[in-house]
């Protein structure tokens, strides 16, 4: 409906004057109820008298429709061909544009609005633009003729894009753009016919920003990703990989989300590599499907065609020291007082060195079912640990393996302190083959383990209480009896490292294969400094020791009987105490002359403003010692440098070393990286040389040199403000 003002406004549909045959629906759709447009004038001069006489309004004009609002210094309305024509300091606001031009047309039967000489932009991105015709129609959709368009602000225009045509959908979050030309100060970087590129968040199918770079393995690089968005729960990316050195990769990697499911399929193929002459391949799905509250599936699967595949055509340090790729299928179930798995699982070996023999076996299949069920509220509860699994291999004894472990526990708790004791009985059969002549085929084991594992939380205010320091000490008590077991295989069991988990364990292997003989006693201490006026925890340190009060004979297989008196000790602190500083420490040392076994330190300076400083050192005795420095430190205002440096002091080698600046315009970033580090497992060295430019809204070219100093830097965030 059609309101118009004087000087002040009137009623909606009130008439100006009797004498005024002016059309109420002059502008309205032919129900006369929607596109309802309002608007405001300093004067109205209706050409009374003419046929199909329209209006001419003066002094000011402000138009509403809906949240859609328009100004101009004058307007005409055509009532032939039920228009509005605005002239003068138009300005044009909807729910995501603003556009400034000399001239516009709103034609109501069309739907849409078109200015000529228009500048505009979009709230949502930060983008704003140009075009010598700018039309709008009803859905939000704009088109535009004769464009430039930057996410630069207002005043600079350190890139442009530069169009024959581009279609902006405010609704979809996509720009669409012909006959383009890109510009990056003021120098050409790109020609296409045709590109589409977000205006929001939302998906949509085309090629991606290629990736640019280059290493002395596999040459100059060039990446060139097309999404495909099947569908809101399904998209796919296709990714052509040129190896000037190695040839054309294919990489694809799909992901679907249903009700039900999840999951990644991930594909990469090279036809007959130029240097190893072979066809090279990587496969690798990750599954999961939730058929109820209690059924869960999981399946996880990766191939690769040979043993170098990581070496040669990957690009990370933990990537080149993968041995065994694992391949799993899984069912859960979760009752409420017992779980069930059922796995089969292999691996494939892709170290060289590792012999036949250990390898590690397939299960094929295990079964596991644990429970818990308490006796009552406070009373005892009753527990069931079992597996039954077949270890089957290519070389050495193979078989089936029964473990059975029922339990019986109390546990007696109160606000700061709690016992429980605990009870169980492990029972162990084996049914064997391949196993040397006149070698037991079915072994068992069977032995009690009786555990009493009790502790206490004591509390003191600090700094007139605004901190609040706790003392917890923690003992376990543990007995294994002796029995023999060097008659067993060895499938899965292992010694592990000793740390604070491992040390309030009753079984000082991994796996049932071996259970250790002990008479201990486990202790340690735990100290929190804790604010009140936040519940942050400022500092977190733990120190613990066993204490052997008999021998202990059972070990696995060419290992030698411990006939120490007591366990290394082991400590973990973590400080906060500082603002801008945090500090990490796990120590473990002997006592005499066993000295250090195992070091771990990191010292993080992080005072904001995307500065952050990492030290780092690892020593682990007879095999590691190594340091790592890296850093990300702003330079200036826009110059930030980046870097790590990782060195072996064993070996007295750098393991990885790589160094960048990034520079950072309002509208733009840069990042060069340069990298030397060890590809293969014999010390093989491979260097690269990236560069990626960040066309902040639009995209990024070159390497993606972030997600490279995202995994290297600690704390280092590569969104660029």
């Amino acid at each position: 409906m059609l309101c118009a003002a004087e000087e002040r406004p009137l009623v909606c549909g009130t008439s100006l004057d009797e004498r005024l045959d002016l059309d109420a629906s002059l502008l309205e759709g032919a129900d006369g109820a929607n596109n309802q447009i309002e608007f405001l004038t300093g004067s109205l001069d209706a050409r009374l008298g003419e046929q199909d006489a329209g209006a001419e309004l003066r002094g000011g004009v402000v138009l509403r429709q809906g949240a859609r609002l328009a100004g101009a210094d004058s307007a005409d309305i055509d009532p032939l061909t039920r228009a509005l024509y605005l002239r003068g300091n138009v300005r044009y606001e909807g729910p995501r544009t603003q556009i400034l031009s000399d001239s516009a047309e709103f034609s109501h039967d069309e739907g849409r609005v078109r200015f000529e000489g228009a500048e505009f932009s979009l709230a949502d991105s930060g983008s704003r633009g140009s075009a010598e015709v700018l039309e709008i129609n009803q859905d939000g959709r704009l088109e535009l003729d004769g464009v430039t368009y930057t996410t630069c602000p207002a005043g600079s225009e350190d890139w442009l894009l530069l169009a024959k045509s581009i279609d902006l959908d405010t609704e979809s979050g996509i720009g669409t753009a012909r006959g383009i030309r890109m510009r990056f100060k003021g120098i050409p970087i790109l020609y296409a016919p045709g590109i589409s590129f977000p205006i929001s968040d939302a998906r949509k199918s085309g090629v991606l920003t290629p990736e640019i770079g280059s290493s002395g393995n596999r040459g100059n690089e060039i990446l060139i990703p097309y999404y495909w968005n099947i569908a809101p729960n399904y998209d796919a990316t296709i990714t052509p990989r040129i190896l000037t050195s190695r040839g054309l990769q294919l990489q694809t990697e799909a992901r679907y989300l249903t009700e039900h499911n999840e999951g990644t399929a991930y594909a990469e193929y090279l036809p007959s590599d130029d240097i190893t002459r072979s066809n090279r391949y990587l496969g690798r799905l990750n599954h999961r499907t939730e058929f109820n509250r209690r059924w869960l599936n999981r399946i996880r699967f990766v191939q690769v065609s040979d043993s170098q595949y990581f070496e040669d055509l990957g690009g990370s340090l933990s990537a080149t020291s993968l041995t065994h790729l694992d391949r799993s299928l899984r069912f859960d179930y979760f009752g409420r007082h017992f779980e069930f798995a059922g796995r089969v699982q292999d691996f494939q070996t892709i170290d060289d060195a590792i012999t036949a023999a250990d390898e590690p076996y397939r299960r094929l299949p295990q079964l596991v079912v644990n429970g818990s069920w308490p006796v009552s509220a406070r009373g005892p509860t009753l527990a069931l640990d079992s597996e039954l699994v077949n270890f089957d291999r290519s070389t050495g004894v193979t078989g089936w393996r029964l473990n059975l472990s029922p339990e019986v526990s109390w546990s007696l708790e109160q606000p700061g302190w709690f016992v429980k004791p605990s009870l169980r009985y492990d029972i162990t059969h084996y049914e064997l083959n391949n196993t040397e002549p006149l070698a037991d085929t079915a072994p068992n084991r069977s032995l009690p383990i009786a555990s009493l594992d009790l502790g206490f939380t004591l509390e003191r205010d600090v700094r007139r209480g605004s901190w609040v320091q706790t003392l917890e000490p923690r003992l376990l008590y543990v007995h294994v009896p002796f029995r023999e077991q060097s008659d067993l295989p060895v499938f899965d069991t292992i010694e592990p490292d000793l740390n604070l988990v491992q040390l309030f364990r009753d079984n000082r292997f991994i796996g049932v294969d071996r259970i250790g003989d002990t008479d201990q006693i486990s202790f340690g201490v735990t100290s929190r400094l804790l604010a009140l006026d936040s519940g942050r925890e400022i500092m977190n340190a733990t120190v613990g020791q066993t204490r052997y009060l008999s021998t202990r004979n059972v070990t696995l297989p060419d290992s030698l009987v411990d006939t120490g008196e007591s366990s290394d000790y082991i400590a973990e602190i973590r400080f906060l105490l500082l603002k801008n500083f945090n500090f990490d420490l796990a120590h473990q040392w002997g006592t005499g002359s066993r000295g250090t076994t195992r070091s771990q330190a990191r010292l993080q300076y992080s005072p904001g403003g995307n500065r952050v400083l990492n030290f780092a050192y690892r020593f682990r005795r007879d095999s590691i010692e190594q340091g790592d420095i890296s850093w990300s430190w702003p330079l200036s205002r826009r110059w930030n440098f980046v870097g790590r440096y990782n060195f072996s002091f064993r070996d007295s080698e750098v393991l990885e070393q790589f160094f960048g600046l990034e520079y950072e315009s309002c509208c733009y970033g840069v990042r060069v990286v340069s990298r030397r580090f060890i590809s293969r497992r014999d010390g093989t060295r491979d260097s690269s040389f990236g560069l990626q430019l960040v066309l902040k809204g639009m995209a990024s070219v070159g390497t993606a040199a972030d997600r490279l100093l995202e995994r290297g830097i600690l704390g280092y965030s590569a969104d660029l403000r």
